[in-house]
């Protein structure tokens, strides 16, 4: 028997056959414009700058926290609610005729979600090589586009609003942890029983009107506040004498007194 007769080589099933070669990519150093791998090393630098613009944004929230309005009366057909500055944007585009009435399924879904939609594919349309603005130009355009609509319709929507107004009508509810003293032997309790108390509530909390505990307001402010209203609040609800008007803004006064101590 001759060495090696009869024996049979198999291939190991492990290995892959045929062709590899025209399966291994290319070089990046081999396409113009680009010059790194998209993971990791490109995608954990938009990380990085994405986790350094989310802790700024945190630190700017606890530097300056959003003002709390007060409780939602629904008894108060006046007040109009508005959303978050960051949806602004959405609640202006509601007002023109072809997002409100029977359009309004398109204004609250429709446009955004096309909107949205088109910058969540621009990536995908405008798939050059090069990272210029000018070598991308259906990405760019998209953005700008999208960027000066929210920025215009953001302004649009904030521009004639009174601001200050509508603090002053819709301050925020004390916290519920704070002692609020009643004097009723004071000489001014009587007047707000008869005067304020059906809207301002038995401990000034406020029910149909803002509540008069932590206001930031002087005794000639209250007082002309009482006679000629201020907001939603008409005026002529106080009726008395100038000494009741006096005696009320005394004990409105005391009563804020003794929450600060």
């Amino acid at each position: 028997m001759q060495r090696g007769k009869g024996m049979k080589f198999v291939g190991d099933s492990r290995i892959k056959q045929g062709p590899t070669a025209s399966r291994i990519p290319k070089d990046y150093s081999e396409y113009p414009g680009r010059t790194e791998a998209f993971w990791p090393n490109f995608l954990l630098k938009e990380w990085l700058a994405g986790a350094v613009f989310l802790i700024g944004f945190l630190i700017l929230t606890l530097a300056q926290p959003s003002p709390l309005g007060g409780l939602a009366d629904p008894t108060n057909a006046s007040f109009i609610p508005l959303p978050d500055w960051y949806f602004l944007f959405l609640y202006e585009l509601l007002k023109y005729e072809f997002a409100s009435g029977n359009y309004i399924i398109l204004g609250m879904l429709g446009l955004p979600g096309i909107a949205f939609g088109a910058l969540f594919l621009a990536p995908f349309l405008d798939n050059g090589p090069g990272r210029r603005p000018q070598q991308r130009p259906i990405a760019v355009g998209m953005m700008l586009l999208a960027l000066v609509s929210v920025i215009w319709l953001t302004y649009s929507s904030a521009a004639p609003v009174d601001w200050e107004g509508r603090a002053e009508m819709d301050p925020p509810v004390p916290p519920s942890d704070v002692q609020v003293e009643i004097d009723t032997e004071h000489p001014g309790y009587a007047v707000y029983e008869t005067s304020c108390l059906a809207c301002h509530g038995a401990e000034l909390e406020g029910t149909a009107a803002p509540t008069l505990v932590g206001i930031d307001y002087s005794a000639e402010e209250i007082a002309d506040i009482s006679v000629n209203g201020i907001g939603t609040m008409p005026p002529d609800q106080f009726t008395g004498s100038d000494e009741e008007l006096e005696q009320l803004v005394d004990f409105i006064l005391s009563v804020n007194e003794s929450v600060e101590e």
